[in-house]
């Protein structure tokens, strides 16, 4: 382990035991999805608490998340709404989306929760169709492939002033050798797309470095900034 990643875990642990230590919920999370097999990808600690923060300064009532995976981020999400909001979380893998549902009702948020299963894109259309309310936050972690058709998506479900949140849009995209990393594309469809007002903030892993772009959909009548 090199000198630097040594001190990235410094500062992930430092960060994590101030700000964002697991209940015994959390944890149980975790190892309910390890027990089960899912893949060990999983936000970390210290960036659910960076959603749990995002969600209440925005003042969220409603949550969409693309990318269930074992329900830990969609805990953290959830933890954030009001006693009577609402977050729904599409998931592919039926699997996947029954260890959610189990971690959920566990910690106590599974009443505010629905898990839907299914392509995320279909599902994102289906709600499109059936004139789905305005969400007020919508986090994308999924296929990263698949980022920019979730993005066109997202911009008609949220409302204006609402939040966009895509994750793991730092590393694949500075690092990608051949320029069209699902991440790389993202961020430059947000950076140049008239609605949003967007920026990266890197957040840390037990294991590295990661970002989380973050976007903003402006309301009507305001200008873009120019530089």
């Amino acid at each position: 382990m090199s000198t630097s990643d040594k001190e990235m875990q410094r500062y992930n642990h430092y960060i994590s035991q101030l700000f964002a230590v697991e209940d015994d919920l959390l944890e149980a999370t975790r190892a309910m999805m390890q027990q089960e097999g899912l893949p060990s990808i999983n936000v970390s600690a210290s960036e659910g608490q960076l959603l749990h923060l995002l969600a209440l300064m925005s003042g969220a009532r409603r949550i969409l998340e693309i990318g269930a995976l074992g329900g830990y981020s969609a805990i953290w999400l959830a933890r954030a709404l009001p006693a009577d909001g609402k977050l729904i979380t599409l998931e592919l893998d039926e699997h996947h989306a029954a260890v959610a549902r189990r971690n959920l009702d566990a910690a106590g948020v599974g009443a505010m929760v629905e898990v839907r299963v299914g392509p995320a894109l279909a599902s994102l259309t289906a709600m499109q169709q059936a004139g789905e309310a305005p969400f007020d936050l919508i986090f994308i972690d999924a296929d990263k492939d698949g980022y920019v058709d979730y993005l066109q998506k997202a911009v008609t479900l949220v409302r204006e002033g609402g939040v966009i949140l895509a994750d793991n849009t730092l590393p694949d995209a500075v690092l990608d050798e051949n320029g069209d990393s699902g991440a790389k594309r993202y961020n430059a469809a947000v950076a140049a797309h008239p609605a949003l007002v967007s920026g990266i903030v890197p957040v840390l892993r037990q294991e590295g470095m990661d970002g989380l772009t973050i976007s903003i959909k402006r309301t009507r009548g305001t200008a873009r900034a120019s530089v």
